[in-house]
């Protein structure tokens, strides 16, 4: 506006520093809009401040000296309501910007957004005005430096400092978001790489008051034999009733492990599945599983299709018990978001969130392979190569011809062509005539390995007399221990990585990393906060890694948190360098807040 009342040249006479009476010059640029010297000089001032704020040197110069100087600030709001008490830490906050955690960032960001905290950055502004004072002002002695200290205190309150301030928020952010990713991506491998509890049948358990507790009793596949519901609780409480079904589906069926979800009621539901295995001295299990992302799985598309005929709450109680049957199979079905194995995961860049957790997936579904014969769309999605249009063939293949018998079967399927088949073959398991179908030895190494259709092939097996059905045995394990490696790889040519993982899969057999992970603890009783002590020794599994600490699962409703600080007696940089999710670990208990409901522990033996 200053510009279009033609004050730029005042602004520019101003800038030159001489000595004149800069009121008798601006009084040749009055008129109608601009009708008194002193307004002249203030608008020629607001064009001076614009200069000032957009000159690249300056903007560099004071960006880096607020970076390393300036405060992270939160400030509780007025009449603001945490009843929570979430964002307690963060009431009256203060940090510098190089020290701030990444997850603090998105704390504030979080709360603010929310209208509980003020998030706000905060720089002594002396050492900008003095910098500025000596960049700007060519002449101390003129008389227009009084002005001009007043235009470039007016550049840096109303333009440089706001700007700055989102710039930095903005950086402080991104970087948040890149790390926020990176710990949701490991947490997630983690999650995924859930050992499963294999040969049992299982009773998914989903609790809840008023609508009943719904059941389904899968057998050693996850097929579902019995739906149930029952109500232990407030507002029917028929306790008699629901112990006489619940012993009913455990006799019937065999059940040996219980899985409860650890939502609304979740606490209820334990005391009474834990009163029921005592009252009738069962032979039975239980756990508390994360029923994360089961309501949102339950309500799609996909749980509709896969089970029309029944309700929202009996398809969560499917997906509960199916997780704790394998983890990876029934959780490539949720929306990683959904999941919740990270901090703050709807603060994050999505897009960028979306393509990591998408490789994530991916990445553990080929490197545990897949049973094709038993495989669902949706864990097939996530197998390299394959896509919805060959994916659609092969379930239509297998229906027609009761499964796949080997991978050769595969280019039988339309749309298998060379380059589908080359990038999916090697992570499609198939128990059936060839041994090495079931491994992770891929078909166009079958000829260096073995051929059963070939018997007059050379080939290593055939060369030293080794059967190939021995794959997946010890005996396999000891005649390979007989052959040279050097006189395999010279003289099939082939590296001594190819070499290693043919010799791991034929005696491996099905390459799963999930069997080499320790499983979680399985509980028949009861712990509740009022029985714990400080200095008590517990067992727990690993919920949740983050930047300050992990959450550890004790039996108890809330997980109980190791803070950073008591993971080590040495300095830890990152928890993830001592814990990863699904980790079974002894812990101590250090602290309790039974108000709060919260338990802190430690790794280390106080």
């Amino acid at each position: 506006e200053a510009i279009k009342n033609g004050l730029e040249p005042l602004a520019k006479i101003i800038m030159s520093f001489k000595d004149i009476d800069v009121k008798k010059i601006a009084e040749s640029y009055l008129n109608d809009n601009v009708k008194s010297v002193d307004e002249a000089i203030t608008n020629a001032g607001y064009i001076i401040a614009d200069w000032i704020s957009d000159k690249p040197k300056y903007r560099k110069a004071i960006r880096n000296y607020y970076w390393y100087n300036g405060i992270v600030k939160g400030k509780l709001k007025k009449g603001a309501k945490d009843e929570a008490k979430t964002y307690e830490i963060y009431y009256d906050f203060e940090c510098k910007i190089t020290n701030i955690k990444p997850h603090q960032v998105l704390a504030l960001a979080r709360a603010d957004k929310e209208k509980v905290v003020t998030y706000s950055l905060s720089l002594d502004k002396s050492g900008v005005i003095k910098y500025l004072e000596e960049q700007v002002i060519g002449n101390k002695k003129s008389p227009l430096v009084s002005d001009m200290q007043i235009f470039i205190e007016d550049a840096w309150k109303r333009l440089l400092e706001p700007s700055l301030e989102r710039d930095i928020k903005a950086e402080l952010y991104d970087k948040a978001s890149e790390f926020g990713i990176n710990e949701f991506g490991n947490n997630l491998e983690n999650l995924l790489l859930t050992p499963p509890i294999k040969g049992s049948v299982v009773l998914g358990f989903d609790p809840a008051f008023r609508t009943g507790c719904k059941l389904a009793v899968l057998n050693e596949n996850g097929d579902v034999l019995e739906i149930g519901v029952i109500y232990p609780h407030e507002p029917k409480k028929e306790v008699d009733m629901a112990e006489k079904i619940m012993l009913a589906l455990i006799q019937k069926h065999n059940v040996k492990i219980i899985a409860i979800g650890n939502g609304t009621a979740s606490r209820e539901s334990e005391m009474f599945v834990a009163n029921l295995i005592k009252k009738y001295n069962l032979v039975v299990k239980y756990v508390i599983v994360s029923e994360a992302g089961a309501s949102v799985y339950s309500a799609s598309t996909l749980a509709k299709k896969e089970f029309p005929d029944y309700s929202v709450e009996q398809r969560s109680a499917v997906s509960i018990g199916r997780r704790l049957q394998d983890a990876l199979s029934e959780l490539v079905k949720i929306d990683p978001k959904s999941i919740g194995v990270g901090l703050y995961q709807h603060d994050l860049k999505q897009k960028e969130l979306d393509e990591e957790l998408g490789f994530v997936v991916s990445k553990v579904v080929n490197d545990v392979g897949v049973n094709l014969n038993n495989a669902s769309d949706s864990i097939l999605n996530h197998v390299s190569g394959l896509n919805k249009k060959v994916i659609g063939k092969m379930q239509e293949y297998k229906k027609k011809n009761g499964g796949f018998k080997s991978r050769e079967e595969l280019k039988k399927v339309a749309g298998m062509d060379d380059k589908v088949f080359e990038q999916s073959a090697g992570f499609l398991r198939i128990f059936g005539s060839n041994p090495l179908d079931k491994t992770n030895i891929h078909p166009e190494d079958y000829e260096i390995v073995c051929n059963p259709s070939v018997l007059s092939l050379s080939n290593i097996l055939n060369d030293n007399n080794i059967d190939v059905n021995l794959v997946g045995t010890k005996n396999m394990e000891s005649k390979l221990n007989n052959i040279k490696d050097n006189d395999v790889i010279n003289k099939y040519n082939i590296s001594n990585e190819l070499w290693e993982m043919i010799k791991n899969n034929l005696v491996n057999g099905v390459i799963d990393p999930r069997d080499e992970i320790k499983q979680m603890t399985l509980r028949s009783d009861v712990l509740t906060i009022d029985d714990l002590e400080v200095g008590m020794q517990l067992e727990g599994t690993v919920r949740n890694v983050t930047a300050f600490g992990a959450f550890v699962d004790i039996g108890l409703h809330d997980d109980g948190l190791v803070h950073i600080s008591k993971m080590s007696k040495s300095f830890v940089k990152h928890p993830s360098e001592i814990l990863k999710v699904g980790d079974i670990i002894t812990v101590y208990v250090c602290g309790i807040d039974k108000e709060k409901g919260r338990v802190n522990l430690s790794l280390i033996e106080e």
